[in-house]
């Protein structure tokens, strides 16, 4: 048998636990809203899992392509995260704020040239095949 304090913990978890999908929509939201890598990177994941449909790509390339994506987005988020964090602390140009902010802009480009060198390997073996007939 629970006891009071028990059923509240379950209660408060479960609520905690609900509100973390609101915030996570709240952060996604905002985010294709006011950053403009988020809505061109959604558009270029549409576009590749269109291609991946034309051009048949395999199950585990298919699971590639959304691993990538879903990475991606992630890191992008957090790009994010950290340039929101750096502007609480200041609006002055300060060197080690702009270093933050390159650092991680450049984690994200890394992951977006690997992403763009898999997408290449994926689909232009794929393309060629398709117009060779």
């Amino acid at each position: 048998m629970k006891n009071k304090s028990q059923d509240k913990f379950e209660k408060k978890s479960f609520k905690r636990f609900m509100l973390s999908f609101k915030y996570c929509f709240e952060g996604l939201k905002y985010a294709f809203y006011h950053e403009k890598n988020i809505f061109i990177m959604i558009i270029v994941a549409i576009l590749a899992i269109i291609c991946g449909l034309v051009f048949k790509t395999s199950y585990v390339e298919s699971l590639i392509l959304v691993v990538l994506i879903g990475v991606t987005l992630a890191a992008e988020m957090l790009n994010t995260a950290v340039e929101e964090c750096v502007n609480l602390v200041t609006h002055e140009k300060k060197q080690d704020a702009k270093n933050a902010k390159d650092a991680a802009g450049g984690a994200v480009g890394i992951l977006v040239i690997f992403d763009i060198i898999i997408g290449l390997l994926i689909f232009i073996p794929k393309i060629i095949s398709y117009f060779r007939g």
